[in-house]
């Protein structure tokens, strides 16, 4: 039987990546609660003592970038510091223009905002139909958040990261054979108290013991120290994790992130209405495994190109998986808006612990309710 190791990792809600893009999620939900026909590519850098916003928004309403971005900041818990970021001491500076009146007469019709392809994934090696590497490595900087903000661990600070790999045997998931927690940390606390609290705390909450190899690694602040972190230490920018934000480096990714865009932008919207259609197609038993391809061009409705990969596991033709999507499902931007109802503000949600493989009201695209349709096809 085929064996092999498959490592994904995650980021706490308090990585300078993660800060980025919540805060232009954040941007974009104020905007959609205001005008739900607003326009929204916004992009944010943060370094140590600066929050830098950009990118092109066209509304009726008003966002108040400054203070939201504060609120949101001292909300992730940048409120020492001590931490060498803080929410009330660092500059915010703002470059908003609106969007090209170009790329605005294609998407006004209704196409596409941008050419691209977009991917979806599914696999029913887990309930939630997600790789079980990826899901693992979200639940442990979950619960590293949570222990920070419950006070469980007091000198746990915002920034963090994990990573898990899983062993295989025959393409299903076996055991976890190792696990990296990177956890800043306050002064003066001994690596081996660390090493022991989130062990205890952490990968024993999270982690099923019998799922545990018996001679599992665990590493943790691998160089033996993580005092200086968040944005005093590493540079952040929206969309830079986006195997993070998908499926740990299962299935393909098309490049284009999710954060800080409206759902006109089929980067977010066609990949989320794939991981969709993905979805519903393992939950229907037709295969085990189904990654799909969606290609657009600028200005025009419907996707030039559906690819529909089941590695081999299918009961069903791609070819006709491929026909039963054409029929059943309006792939313009629109008609995924519409079906999806992703004019609401939920998209600062999305912007930590992944956008595919969680079971909140709102994640209308993790749904299963016309997997029926792909099982009439048997």
């Amino acid at each position: 039987m085929k064996e092999y190791y498959f490592t994904s990792e995650s980021v706490t809600e308090g990585h300078p990546d993660k800060i980025c893009d919540q805060i232009s999620d954040a941007i974009l939900d104020d905007v959609l609660r205001q005008d739900k026909n607003g326009r929204v590519a916004c992009e944010t850098l943060v370094t140590r003592g600066l929050v830098f916003v950009a990118g092109e928004i066209t509304t009726k309403g008003y966002v108040e970038i400054p203070q939201l971005v504060r609120n949101l900041l001292k909300e992730i818990g940048y409120v020492d510091k001590a931490y060498g970021f803080n929410y009330d001491a660092s500059a915010i500076i703002t470059a908003i223009q609106e969007q090209s009146s170009d790329i605005a007469q294609g998407v006004d019709t209704g196409g596409a905002g941008d050419q691209g392809m977009m991917f979806g994934f599914a696999t029913n090696e887990t309930s939630q139909l997600m790789p079980l590497p990826i899901m693992l490595a979200h639940a442990l900087v979950r619960r590293l958040a949570e222990v920070r903000k419950k006070g469980i661990l007091k000198y746990i600070r915002p920034d963090g990261k994990s990573q898990v790999t899983v062993r295989y045997a025959g393409d299903k998931p076996v055991d976890v054979m190792a696990v990296v927690l990177s956890s800043q940390h306050d002064e003066g606390i001994s690596q081996k108290k660390i090493r022991d609290d989130l062990r205890q705390t952490v990968i024993e909450h999270v982690i099923p013991r019998d799922l545990l190899a018996k001679n599992y690694k665990f590493f943790v602040n691998p160089t033996g120290r993580f005092v200086i972190g968040g944005p005093q230490a590493d540079t952040g920018v929206t969309g830079r994790k986006i195997i993070v934000d998908t499926y740990g480096g299962f299935g393909k990714h098309g490049g284009g992130c999710f954060s800080g865009k409206d759902p006109t932008k089929v980067d977010r919207t066609a990949s989320y209405f794939a991981r969709y259609l993905a979805k519903n197609i393992v939950a229907s038993g037709i295969a085990d495994k189904c990654e799909i391809q969606l290609s657009y061009v600028i200005g025009q409705k419907q996707p030039v190109s559906i690819m529909v990969n089941m590695f081999e596991t299918e009961k069903v033709p791609s070819e006709k998986v491929v026909q039963i999507i054409r029929k059943n499902f309006d792939l313009s931007p629109s008609g995924m808006i519409k079906k999806l109802d992703l004019l609401r503000p939920v998209f600062m949600k999305t912007a930590c612990y992944g956008h595919f493989g969680r079971e909140e009201k709102e994640f209308t695209w993790e749904k299963t309710d016309v997997a029926e349709i792909f099982a009439n096809a048997l």
